[in-house]
């Protein structure tokens, strides 16, 4: 689009800098850009999570997105990052994900106690949600997880979708997999720029980056509608990997351990001001999306009898 006047060097993961460490290398300026979440940054402001691992208030992923476009998120994610925080960057949000399973666990899981005590890893806000329910919560860097899980650091995790979980090799270390949970129910994708990088391009060369962003949406949503279902069935099928739906018991429980922690979390001025934000956009547009969608679940049930049962 810029006509070779814009080249980005995709450099893997863990090249330059940590995981958790990728705000601060574009802050500095060590990185001029980055793909992460905002989860992985939390441990400088909690509110951070909100925009990806905070509580789900009945609004889908890519309701949330249009929260962050359309309802003033992205001006709240200004604020906390430039003003409160003094972070030299620009962010964005793109590529409303599907819900992130619940994860991988060696033996069958059906009820909220059964978790207690569980070793388990996951990110952000999730971390103090499932601490709340008696699990023992590890921070971890997608390719820390399965060595960890080996060594008896951890011994379940949730990391994102069918295709990374199988392509970091969740199947040879966890044979259960659980989908369905909310604990992160409606997160993005972050895309982060150096913001004197950012402000010293053309104007031009600032909308090619905002709009691809925007159409990473788009391509990414369309590719794992393909490779999520894909992968997950050559989970099931080829790698012996039992596949459930996570109980209602315990999705009840992590609504239940949301209203519990939030209070404290809502003594934060900026963190409450982003949830007053959240919840009203979710009581109007869930609302919607919520009254107007089909049943698509009796449709597939029509047409694929017996299937959704297993």
């Amino acid at each position: 689009m810029s006509g070779g006047r814009l080249k980005i060097d995709l450099l893997p993961a863990g090249a330059v800098v940590a995981a958790f460490q990728v705000m601060d290398a574009v802050h500095d300026g060590v990185l001029d850009a980055a793909h992460t979440v905002c989860a992985y940054w939390y441990g400088k402001s909690k509110a951070a999570s909100l925009f990806g691992t905070g509580p789900v208030f009945g609004a889908s992923s890519p309701a949330m997105l249009g929260w962050f476009y359309e309802g003033g998120g992205a001006e709240l994610y200004r604020e906390l990052t430039q003003d409160q925080l003094g972070l030299n960057v620009v962010g964005m949000l793109g590529f409303p994900m599907p819900a992130q399973p619940f994860g991988w666990f060696k033996g069958e899981v059906n009820t909220a106690a059964e978790l207690n005590g569980f070793k388990y890893r996951t990110v952000g806000l999730a971390a103090d949600l499932l601490q709340s329910m008696g699990m023992s919560v590890a921070q971890l860097a997608g390719g820390e997880i399965v060595p960890a899980m080996e060594r008896g650091v951890i011994d379940a995790f949730e990391f994102n979708n069918p295709s990374s979980d199988k392509d970091f090799g969740a199947q040879d270390v966890a044979k259960n997999y659980y989908l369905s949970s909310y604990h992160q129910a409606s997160e993005q994708f972050e895309f982060l720029f150096n913001k004197d990088t950012y402000e010293d391009m053309d104007p031009d060369l600032q909308a090619i980056l905002k709009y691809s962003v925007e159409a990473s949406a788009t391509a990414n949503s369309n590719k794992a509608m393909r490779r999520y279902s894909a992968d997950l069935k050559w989970l099931q099928e080829e790698a012996g990997v039992t596949v459930r739906r996570t109980s209602k018991d315990i999705l009840d429980a992590q609504l239940n351990a949301w209203s519990a922690i939030l209070p404290d979390l809502l003594t934060d001025p900026m963190f409450a001001r982003i949830v007053e934000s959240q919840k009203a956009w979710a009581e109007q547009v869930a609302y919607y999306e919520l009254m107007n969608a089909p049943d698509y679940g009796l449709a597939y049930d029509h047409f694929f009898p017996g299937k959704l049962a297993l």
